[in-house]
């Protein structure tokens, strides 16, 4: 008897995290389908966010995105001002649909996952990718990413205007220092 109730215990869990290592997209929002991955490698600098308790207090924030695989290594940093140290958080994305298409699933806890959707991307002339704005599971995650340290306020102003149509409020945005 002891034994039986055990193993429904076990199903149980196991049929939760199934469920919740599933991405749920609370809204989903245009994203780019141009995508090219290995344009998107490398460093990024996090111009702005929304506030979430697991970058709260950082500055100096980056994303670095590499491949491993049939995966997207993410590895974020950024300085924690008050304790006065670093930081870092190794995660994983991969792709939901087509790797031509910006959205992702990315998971920095075990089975779960979160949506990742790159909803606009600044292009040099030489095609290279210079921001980017990224949108979470909803409008209640939202990140704004440059290569450089800053951005141009024609492209601040694109992409506030695009968060203003998502129903992201301006006034909410943390604006991280890069120093």
């Amino acid at each position: 008897m002891m034994r039986k109730q055990f193993i429904k215990t076990i199903a149980s869990a196991v049929l939760l995290l199934s469920t919740s290592a599933c991405t749920m997209l609370d809204t989903k929002v245009d994203v780019v389908d141009d995508f090219q991955l290995t344009n998107y490698l490398g460093t990024w600098h996090e111009i702005a966010r929304l506030d979430h308790s697991f970058e709260r207090g950082m500055s100096q924030v980056t994303a670095n995105y590499s491949v491993e695989g049939d995966k997207v290594i993410v590895i974020n940093k950024g300085y924690l001002t008050d304790a006065q140290k670093w930081k870092e958080a190794e995660g994983k994305a991969y792709f939901i649909e087509s790797d031509k298409i910006g959205r992702l699933k990315v998971s920095f806890f075990g089975p779960f996952y979160g949506a990742y959707q790159i909803h606009d991307l600044v292009k040099d002339e030489n095609g290279d990718y210079q921001a980017s704005l990224v949108i979470g599971p909803n409008n209640e995650y939202a990140w704004i990413l440059a290569r450089d340290t800053v951005i141009s306020d024609d492209v601040k102003q694109r992409f506030v205007s695009k968060m203003r149509t998502l129903g992201i409020n301006e006034q909410d945005l943390i604006w991280v220092s890069q120093n």
